[in-house]
């Protein structure tokens, strides 16, 4: 089950409402309808609906202030829209309170649609409340993912950042160690004082020793005046060694001298400087082999993984892809004024098949890439670049296998859908003999989910 809150469909027309009901149940959303726009306000606060998808033009005949009167709800709604372009709706507010499609209704888009609106949904609650409880898939606003890897990460960077240890965070380029960094610093008692980054590769061998202890005026050529480094700015606060695996044998011999006596000496002084500052390292290098080599002082390593950390490649978490596209794209459609709606389903499966050498970083800016070039509209396999297209596999959208043909006057689609549903659930009972956590395996449901869907069908096991 999604995490959307209700989806309530309004439309006066009952087979587009099956249609759309159908389709998004079995993506599983949790759905309502409603074929009287008069009472529609009723159903949203009886079925707590907080996404309404609605025929527009239908709607505002009868509800003309309808936008107004679902801002001032708690949560306000978002309602996707649809209708004719040549249709004279009121001119809709320009935020993701308001998302349209035109007709005919494409379903995909569709889906592509309500995922952004669910998810913008999860994030404005959860600023309006400031409960992190209720909303688990966003720590400190800036890592984002609901998948296991993601959610144990999460858990382990809540409990570092209550103590001073040295942290030691591993992971491939593009991963996000920097926001994970910077995480435990906002989380920490520390977060009233400075986060200093300092990236070890970036800064040459023979100005790093400066850039990290400061120097004194005269200490060399061009030192003209005294110059504070980053441990002293980082006094009281948290200093980020970033690509800590780069650094030369000499200077890891004065990193490991601050660690044990937490003071340190400006270049050209032979004065020492006392300091309280909590080192968090980071490498995408194997510190271990580097030890092994000989590249990296063993008692340095001991001194900084005390807390070790591993981020997970994104290629490990992929179920986090649409998430991170969503929170990307509404951040670049923001910063450039664009409109683009979001990705096809056919283009979302695409990326969750490539492998992402990159990882976070890479993703961000191929969905930076997009914005900029589709301007708007949804972004489909073919905008994608070739590379993305490589491994791409084609799959065939499973069919609803069913006795009975289709009667001349229509079905309800809806019933015909939960019917399936239900026959399905019900063997895969009968094969596990009534043991619902195999049962919902087999479904590729949470145990908790499948014990939901028995509750709310009325659905019981009997073993003949």
């Amino acid at each position: 089950m999604h995490t959307a809150g209700k989806i309530l469909i309004a439309d006066s027309d009952r087979k587009s409402r099956d249609l759309v009901s159908a389709f998004l149940t079995y993506q599983g959303y949790d759905i309502a309808q409603e074929d009287n726009a008069a009472s529609i306000f009723d159903t949203i606060r009886e079925q707590r609906v907080m996404v309404v998808i609605a025929e527009l033009p239908y709607l505002y005949s009868i509800v003309p202030d309808f936008i107004e009167r679902a801002r001032k709800l708690v949560p306000p709604l978002v309602l996707i829209g649809y209708g004719s372009k040549d249709d004279k709706l009121p001119h809709p507010p320009n935020d993701e309170s308001f998302l349209f499609l035109p007709q005919p209704l494409n379903l995909d888009e569709l889906e592509s649609l309500v995922m952004r609106a669910a998810e913008y949904q999860a994030m404005r609650f959860s600023g309006a409340t400031g409960d992190a409880a209720s909303h688990p898939h966003i720590l400190c606003s800036t890592i984002i993912g609901r998948s296991a890897p993601m959610l144990s990460l999460f858990s382990m960077i809540e409990k570092v950042a209550e103590s001073s240890a040295t942290v030691l965070i591993q992971g491939e380029s593009g991963t996000g160690k920097e926001l994970a960094a910077r995480a435990i610093h906002q989380l920490s008692g520390r977060n009233n004082r400075n986060f200093v980054p300092v990236n070890c590769a970036a800064i040459p061998d023979d100005l790093l020793e400066s850039e990290l202890f400061g120097h004194v005026k005269g200490s060399f050529t061009g030192a003209y005046a005294n110059r504070a480094g980053r441990f002293e700015m980082a006094d009281k606060g948290t200093l980020f060694l970033d690509e800590i695996g780069d650094m030369k044998a000499n200077l890891q011999v004065k990193l490991l001298r601050v660690l044990q006596s937490r003071e340190f000496e400006p270049v050209g002084s032979s004065k020492p400087q006392k300091v309280d500052v909590r080192i968090i390292a980071a490498t995408n290098k194997d510190l271990e082999q580097l030890v092994l080599s000989r590249d990296f002082r063993e008692d340095l390593f001991y001194r900084l993984s005390v807390i070790p950390i591993t981020i997970p490649p994104l290629r490990e978490r992929r179920e986090d892809i649409p998430l991170l596209i969503h929170s990307f794209l509404t951040r670049f459609n923001s910063d450039r004024r664009h409109a683009v709606k979001g990705f096809s389903r056919d283009a979302l499966d695409t990326l969750c098949n490539y492998n992402w050498p990159g990882n976070v970083r890479e993703l961000e800016n191929l969905v930076e890439r997009m914005v900029i070039l589709k301007d708007n509209g949804f972004i489909t396999p073919d905008d994608l670049p070739e590379k993305y297209l490589s491994g791409r596999v084609l799959v065939q959208a499973p069919s609803l296998p069913t006795d009975d043909e289709l009667p001349e006057d229509g079905i309800c689609l809806n019933a015909a859908v939960d019917r399936f549903e239900n026959n399905l659930i019900l063997q895969a009972l009968a094969r596990t003999g009534g043991n619902k956590k195999e049962a919902a395996s087999l479904l590729n449901l949470k145990r908790t989910t499948l014990i939901e869907k028995l509750k709310k069908k009325n659905l019981t096991y009997r073993e003949e």
